[in-house]
């Protein structure tokens, strides 16, 4: 099908919401100006449900990738990694309500952000850079997802999104408040088939006819992914005390990851979150807010689709390789606020405990026996801070404070004489299944408003996160000729010592906000590739971890301008630099320099954008981890939409030209990656109804 044949049904969808909704004078885009422009610092963005709802985006990774910083790991059609100004993994929160929850695949399957239903959120807040002290090992920023409040009174609300591959997004809410007591339950349903890319080929189809990774024909058009979410929440008011409790349970099934060496069967997840906020009026101590959460994941993972499961001599399962891996998290927080002297002083205390257990068996290594792959890793954490803020004079405000954490980190089930065979012949400093962090973290921020619309931010931060269990015990010996996946268990916590300079203008119809960074990371976490210690078997080459120090570099520009004719001009521009200092050679999976330029016709009641994003060409690479060079590329989308009474709907393109394309995030970084870059989805259509009472 050509794509001027898949745009007719969409023009006639544009001309209806163009002649059959009523206007109005009033748009939602003056408010968010207003809002970007004066309420958030310039490192702090927020992404609205409005914005997420008029995308296609099919999870929250997806969708923050219109924020300016923000780029994602694609491994398949879902569960986008997060990428917060070239970091990732565990060097960033990811939150939904400040809960820290992780998954359960070690080559990141299942990210935090993809354990939680966007039908869920009201909005998603960024903090970017180690300015974040209520919550331990935000080393380069926080990302945090508030779910939606119930609003008084009754309230119901249906969302539907259908488009191009079979994609489907549905969900329902309904709610009822009043001023003592509100419940909220909600249902998420999401599915799609596998994508084809720009050059027609299904986003499945990227292997070489030769490739054991191959997927097999009768899973080769298969479903992408089926995950259903329900969440129930309710609270109420007793005196000055507010206090809430919500469960929510995810069932996602065969959801499948072309980039990986296996896909997943299932992922399950709980969460269960506790919060109360006392207010004082009149006190010193002005509020006190406590808050205690627990969360599961249950995650197998297996090449059950792929070529490498045929039956043989060796595979006598409907799998050569399998992963089994379970996570649980849980953990309390209290906080106080209170006056002092002229400013405000936030002190609180901390603790999270996460289990993270993975067994792997494989046919081509010791005939299915299980290896402790993460060998039931607690790690545990007790945290304190404090930050004062203080308004120097009407246009000076200041900001400090400091962070205190210890984290032990215990591997349950690592024996001594696998610890010898298997870990230690790659390290050279002996070696223990247990170990400690004690690290001070604090930050220093100035605001400086020289008059009516300009402010001027500069910060000092140094900000620290500890190794995680993969890091430290991850233990997967392969057959001879592969590699191993072997852990560190000597990693030191890494450290980056940033300064932001940021300078932001804004008025009625317009706000710009740039910032620039300078980051020295001190003992970095790195992967690294670690040859065969002996020449000869049974050990073989591996992935790994060591310290390093590098640095990164960068700066973001975002800004939107309210024109003549109810006309809306909006950009961004990031960019980051990433060196090795060891090596003097970039580090890797850092994006190149990517933006967006939008131009949106708005009445309040109607709109129609069109969109044009893009990505420089990246040729900073690894050569040693196998890194490529990505050539740069530019897609345009187009969206309209309309309100009318209860009811509103979206409709739109994105990369109408049916572009074919590559992310630069997508390399073999782990043993369990292909190697084999994924394209990104070419010719998408999508139309979105809602209805909210």
């Amino acid at each position: 099908m050509s794509p001027c044949t898949k745009i007719l049904p969409l023009a006639w969808l544009i001309v209806f919401f163009m002649l059959g909704t009523s206007f109005a004078e009033d748009s939602l885009i003056l408010e968010e100006i207003t809002v970007r422009g004066r309420q958030e610092a310039p490192q702090q963005e927020t992404l609205s449900i409005r914005e997420v709802r008029e995308s296609p985006a099919r999870d929250i990774g997806e969708a923050l990738e219109s924020v300016p910083g923000i780029t994602s790991v694609n491994k398949g059609a879902i569960a986008n990694d997060v990428v917060l100004r070239g970091l990732q993994r565990d060097n960033i929160n990811v939150f939904l309500d400040g809960v820290r929850l992780h998954g359960g695949c070690p080559s990141r399957m299942d990210p935090p952000s993809f354990h939680f239903d966007f039908a869920e959120v009201d909005s998603i807040e960024i903090i970017k850079g180690p300015y974040d002290l209520r919550n331990p090992g935000s080393l380069g920023g926080m990302i945090n997802a508030v779910s939606k409040t119930p609003p008084l009174g009754p309230s119901a609300t249906v969302t539907g999104t259908y488009g191009s591959y079979g994609l489907v997004n549905l969900s329902a809410s309904g709610s009822y408040a009043s001023e003592t007591a509100n419940v909220l339950a909600g249902y998420a349903y999401k599915e799609s088939d596998i994508p084809e890319s720009g050059n027609g080929k299904l986003m499945t189809d990227i292997y070489p006819a030769t490739s054991n990774n191959r997927y097999k024909p009768e899973d080769l058009d298969s479903k992408a992914y089926e995950i259903n979410t329900f969440w129930i929440k309710g609270g109420g008011k007793v005196g000055p005390s507010e206090f809430s409790l919500n469960y929510s349970y995810q069932d996602a099934e065969h959801v499948l990851y072309p980039y990986l060496l296996m896909d997943a069967d299932y992922d399950r997840t709980q969460r269960v979150n506790f919060t109360s906020s006392t207010t004082l009026p009149g006190s010193a101590l002005e509020e006190i807010n406590f808050q205690a959460y627990w969360n599961s994941v249950d995650h197998l993972m297996h090449d059950k689709y792929r070529v490498s499961s045929t039956p043989s001599m060796m595979v006598t399962r409907d799998v050569m390789m399998e992963t089994d891996s379970t996570t649980k998290v849980y953990g309390t927080k209290l906080v106080a606020v209170a006056k002092l002297g002229t400013g405000q002083l936030d002190t609180g205390l901390d603790f999270y405990y996460h289990n993270w257990d993975a067994t792997n068996i494989s046919a081509m290594f010791n005939m299915y026996q299980p290896q402790p792959m993460l060998p039931d890793v607690d790690a545990t954490n007790f945290g304190g801070f404090a930050k004062y803020t203080v308004p120097l004079s009407e246009q000076l405000k200041v900001i400090g404070g400091a962070r205190i954490d210890f984290t032990d980190v215990e591997a349950n089930d690592l024996s001594n004489a696998r610890l010898t065979s298997l870990y230690q012949p790659y390290h050279s400093a002996p070696l223990s299944d247990s170990t400690d962090f004690t690290e001070v973290s604090g930050n220093l921020q100035l605001s400086w408003f020289p008059t009516e619309g300009i402010e001027l931010f500069t910060g000092l931060a140094s900000g620290v996160r500890p190794p995680d269990a993969q890091e430290l015990y991850i233990g997967l010996q392969r057959p001879a000729m592969s590699t191993n996946w072997v852990g560190n268990p000597d990693l030191d916590a890494t450290r980056n010592n940033q300064v932001d300079l940021g300078i932001k203008f804004s008025g009625d119809r317009y706000y710009l906000n740039t910032s620039v960074f300078y980051s020295s990371l001190d003992d970095f976490i790195y992967l690294v590739s670690v040859a065969d210690p002996d020449g000869m078997g049974p050990l073989a080459k591996a992935r790994s971890y060591r310290n390093i120090d590098a640095e990164m570099y960068g700066g973001e520009l975002s800004g939107q301008y309210a024109l003549p004719f109810d006309l809306y001009l909006r950009t961004t521009l990031s960019y980051v630099r990433g060196e090795n200092r060891d090596t003097n050679i970039p580090l890797a999976e850092i994006p190149p320099l990517t933006g967006q330029v939008a131009l949106r016709y708005d009445i309040g009641d109607f709109f129609i954008e069109a969109t044009e994003r893009f990505a420089q060409k990246q040729d900073r690479v690894d050569p040693g981890l196998g890194e490529d060079e990505t050539s740069g590329w530019g897609v345009t989308d187009v969206k309209t939409g309309g309100n009318w009474g209860k009811w509103s709907a979206t409709a739109g393109i994105n990369n109408i030209f049916d572009k074919q394309y590559f992310s630069h995030l997508s390399y073999k970084r782990d043993p369990f990656a292909s190697g084999i870059k994924v394209p990104e989805t070419g010719f998408l259509a999508y139309l979105t109804l809602a209805y909210r009472y």
